[in-house]
């Protein structure tokens, strides 16, 4: 199922040297982008990834100075299981960032994904009309070896097109655990930046794809803003 929205996505890739100087970019571009939406609006609306390269940024992210009592935090995905289940995506940020920092436990959007994804993603949605026609101000993406971000997978529904929900049920994910809730692609695309996370040989073929233009779902995040991607300069074409 291909989902091409009304917006081309345009890319700009960031090569580095390996995981570890990936790490460091994307913490000053946190950082820088906290820190400047403060500034500008007196908040900073973030919104999470899963996976073990944002575990490793947010675990450097809690040694730094930040205005944490302007942040609010919302993910773009969770995992149908237990609040504190080792697999949720929440329960990795509060290990990693979020149990170390003092950003108000009410600026914190969990996922009630324990719920079942039908009634989580009312739930959500509801949260999120607190943001109204706001934009997130950083979504942080990672790509998957298939091609999917956040919980939008190949085949499945991605949300993409003007006036789709701002969050997805998804049943059937081609990862464990099936059942899961998503930020639909437009809803992510609603941000005033979006940085996607990209390292390991794993992911080569899925780069190989985005960069030829295969509508992936990776693909159909199309801020106007564009999106930029922090990745490992050996998955890049030499």
């Amino acid at each position: 199922m291909t989902q091409p929205g009304n917006n081309k996505q345009v890319v700009r890739w960031h090569g580095v040297a390996d995981a570890q100087a990936l790490r460091q970019v994307a913490l000053q571009r946190v950082l820088h982008a906290a820190a400047d939406s403060i500034r500008a609006r007196g908040a900073f609306h973030i919104v999470l990834a899963g996976g073990n390269t944002p575990r490793a940024l947010y675990a450097d992210l809690r040694g730094e100075k930040a205005d944490w009592s302007a942040w609010h935090v919302w993910f773009g995905d969770e995992r149908c299981l237990a609040p504190m289940d080792a697999e949720r995506n929440s329960r990795m940020a509060d290990e990693s960032l979020l149990d170390h920092v003092s950003i108000p436990k009410s600026q914190i959007h969990v996922i009630p994904a324990e719920q079942g994804a039908g009634r989580a993603v009312v739930a959500y949605t509801g949260a999120l009309r607190a943001l109204s026609a706001q934009d997130f101000d950083l979504v942080l993406l990672g790509l998957g070896e298939d091609g999917h971000t956040a919980s939008l997978f190949p085949g499945n529904e991605w949300g993409a097109i003007p006036g789709s929900p701002d969050a997805l049920a998804v049943l059937n994910a081609a990862k464990p655990p099936p059942e899961r809730v998503s930020l639909s692609a437009a809803r992510l695309s609603r941000a005033r930046q979006v940085l996607f996370l990209v390292s390991g040989e794993s992911k080569r073929d899925a780069v190989t794809a985005w960069r030829a233009g295969t509508p992936i779902p990776a693909a159909a995040i199309a801020p106007a803003s564009g999106v930029d991607v922090l990745i490992e300069a050996a998955l890049l074409p030499s």
